[in-house]
């Protein structure tokens, strides 16, 4: 038996109707994973469960905006009632507001920390008891670079993402004795929709800072979320994992 194969298990990849998300649910799906799509776009999360199933992996989409409680626990359930059961959760939703601290709003502060670190504890809360019925579990939070060296303009984002970590760390420690690793991912600078704006001068310094010397892909975090999610990495937990090419150390 491979043991790098998904083949029969249920994933839930929020934000995943295009970027990061996307590349994580179609590395999934390649591995033989059904896929669960959560977004708040309808038209990104219809495009991409068509890819999927082009690929020939099971897959469907619950819209969700994880800062709501409501909506996440609905993503969960739904997930479960649609293919019977949540193997793998990846907590991959997040959004950006950035200004620096003396101009932030409270809006600015409140809307980051709700999706990138409530929506994790939102859509991780419901999974567990699933999770823990069945004594088997993946869970894999995206956090990013910013929770350990910080980011001009971005004390929101750079909080939230430093509490993943810490989310992830006790997360695996009181879910390791049922038989639930909880890890954390932390990508470096990537190629996506988001990063495709950022001017050619500001890319060209960000690329300077990876050892690698180019971006990394969608794929390339896709293909840690896979291995982390399969057999192969059963005694693996509370782990922070960087992909991102050399850049943060």
């Amino acid at each position: 038996m491979d043991k790098r194969s998904l083949k029969g298990k249920v994933a839930i990849v929020t934000g995943s109707g295009r970027g990061l998300g996307y590349g994580i649910a179609k590395k999934l799906a390649e591995e033989g994973a059904t896929v669960m799509i959560s977004d708040v776009n309808e038209e990104n999360a219809k495009n991409a469960v068509a890819s999927l199933k082009e690929l020939g992996a099971e897959a469907d989409y619950i819209l969700c905006d994880v800062s709501n409680w409501e909506q996440a626990d609905a993503l969960v359930k739904g997930t479960i009632e649609r293919f019977g059961k949540i193997d793998i959760l990846v907590n991959n939703a997040g959004i950006n507001r950035d200004r620096t601290l003396k101009k932030m709003t409270k809006e600015e502060w409140d809307s980051v920390i709700a999706v990138n670190l409530s929506g994790m504890f939102y859509t991780m809360s419901p999974t567990v008891k699933h999770m823990i019925e069945n004594q088997y579990g993946r869970i894999i939070n995206i956090s990013s670079a910013s929770y350990l060296n910080g980011n001009i303009g971005q004390c929101n984002y750079a909080a939230a993402k430093a509490g993943v970590i810490a989310l992830t760390r006790t997360a695996g420690k009181e879910l390791g004795k049922f038989k639930i690793t909880c890890n954390a991912i932390v990508p470096g600078f990537m190629k996506t929709e988001m990063t495709a704006n950022v001017p050619d001068k500001a890319k060209e310094i960000m690329v300077g800072k990876i050892s690698l010397g180019e971006m990394g892909t969608p794929e390339d975090v896709g293909n840690m979320v896979a291995f982390l999610a399969s057999d192969e990495a059963s005694h693996m937990t509370q782990g922070i994992y960087n992909v991102d090419g050399g850049m943060i150390l």
